[in-house]
């Protein structure tokens, strides 16, 4: 979306505490076990203290045998402790587990191979670790990009149309003047009359198809299959009189069309009643954005003029219900035709709209494809990717040369769209990209950086799918 570097806000650094050493154990006192628990003093017994060779010192008391001492246990009627003394303690030796070189003994070599092994165990199942998670999270870039191939390669591939006896309900679609075999299969799955964007076409190519396809507005099903769709769109009967579908992000020359189409009027008389929006009620240059996308059925005798006052009315409803003041009607009406433009799916409405407000409030330029477009009358549907000169070209609308939001609106928002200009996400967003062109997936980034990273996921993708859509 843009090749400005983020700012630089620097970057955090820590410190590391250093700890005291620790003391080493006193000569005199209660003595201590090597687990710290201190065992209580008795002045009867005798003291006797070894010399050790480590840095361990106690207090035990030294019957005249192990044999005595175990008698006096059972003579009281103790029970001998179960649980063996630690090894190199002076209990150990009281109760005969150790012999009297190994009480304080330093540990020998096997003890120490013991220890070190037990580290690198820690060490290699730590190693293991990382690598197997590097492993799945490369597993999931790849299947997040190339599921189609792997799924058709591996004979797991889903079936792209819907089968026979699914379809139900009712659904108007629009075919425009001009539109083709792929532009109507597309068109055909956003109204969810087919499985997969590519469905209709795919059957088209796959039956040596080459139909005329006749503007107008016809009435489908929901769930059919691709084979049942082209039968309907060919058959006179469900073409709709006197009603017109606009979908979301047309502008007012596409609109024009549409409804000369849907209701057989001369598109001049409709050219001729969108040129004065003042007559509207309007307080702008043009009725771009104004058009509200909707599917309509127009009463018989009903003039252009009285078709389009309906169309504006329709947007100042979405307004109102946006919580819209008239003051601002043109600025969101602007800011939602971009995010109109830019987005597909519903939730990335929101986080679009807040990209824009983050990057108006730093001061940065919008560089929205979309703006170049239309400012270069370069508006089409199928691509994402701009042409360098309608990057390049000075115009009110390019937000790549013109700082802040362009001079209007460039589309037809929706009611989704208007309610996301007045109600951002919340979010540190400031650039975004889609990478899936088949289900308008988006990448969100903070930073320059991992925008890229999304950026070369797109480049990926559109390798994998013959730039479909790129």
């Amino acid at each position: 979306m843009t090749d400005r570097p983020p700012h630089d806000n620097g970057v955090p650094t820590s410190r590391r505490a250093a700890r005291a050493a620790s003391q080493s154990p006193a000569s005199q006192g209660p003595a201590s076990t090597p687990g710290g628990a201190a065992r209580p003093d008795d002045s009867s017994r005798a003291e006797h203290t070894p010399t050790p060779a480590a840095e361990h010192r106690g207090s035990v008391d030294a019957p005249a045998s192990r044999e005595q001492a175990l008698g006096e246990q059972a003579s009281y009627g103790q029970t001998p402790r179960a649980a063996a003394p630690a090894v190199g303690t002076l209990d150990a030796l009281f109760t005969g587990d150790v012999s009297t070189h190994e009480v304080g003994a330093v540990p020998s070599r096997h003890d120490r191979d013991r220890k070190k092994s037990r580290i690198a165990k820690w060490v290699v199942l730590i190693v293991i670790l990382a690598i197997l998670g590097s492993i799945v999270a490369a597993g999931a870039w790849v299947w997040n990009t190339y599921e189609p191939q792997i799924r058709s390669v591996m004979g797991w591939e889903e079936p792209k149309d819907f089968e026979p006896g699914e379809a139900t309900g009712e659904v108007l679609v629009t075919v425009v003047s001009g539109d083709t075999g792929s532009t109507i299969s597309q068109t055909l799955f956003d109204q969810g009359v087919t499985k997969t964007p590519t469905a209709f076409y795919d059957h088209l190519i796959a039956t040596a198809q080459d139909p005329t396809f006749q503007p107008g507005v016809y009435a489908l099903q929901q769930r059919m299959t691709s084979e049942a769709a082209l039968t309907l769109i060919l058959d006179p009967a469900s073409k709709r009189q006197n009603a017109a579908q606009l979908r979301e992000g047309l502008t007012v020359d596409q609109t024009v069309e549409v409804l000369a189409q849907g209701t057989g009027m001369p598109v001049e008389d409709f050219t001729a009643a969108v040129a004065d929006p003042s007559a509207y009620g309007v307080a702008a240059d043009t009725l771009e954005g104004w058009l509200f996308p909707a599917t309509y059925q127009f009463d018989p005798g009903l003039s252009a003029t009285d078709i389009v006052r309906t169309m504006v009315d329709r947007t100042l409803e979405s307004l109102d219900a946006a919580g819209v003041p008239q003051e601002r009607h043109e600025e969101i009406l602007t800011t939602a035709s971009i995010i109109q433009r830019e987005a597909r799916l519903s939730d990335d409405f929101y986080k679009v709209s807040r990209v824009i407000a983050n990057r108006l409030a730093d001061g940065m330029p919008l560089q929205m494809d979309s703006t170049a477009q239309y400012g270069y009358n370069e508006m089409h549907d199928g691509t994402v990717s701009s042409s360098a000169e309608a990057l390049e070209d000075d115009n009110p609308w390019n937000t790549y040369v013109r700082a802040g939001l362009p001079a209007g609106p460039i589309a037809n928002p929706g009611d989704e769209a208007i309610d996301a200009a007045m109600n951002p996400a919340d979010g540190p967003w400031l650039y975004f990209v889609t990478w899936n062109m088949d289900t308008g997936e988006t990448i969100f980034s903070a930073t320059y950086e991992e925008h890229q990273a999304g950026i070369e996921q797109w480049h990926a993708w559109c390798d994998a799918n013959d730039n479909r859509g790129c």
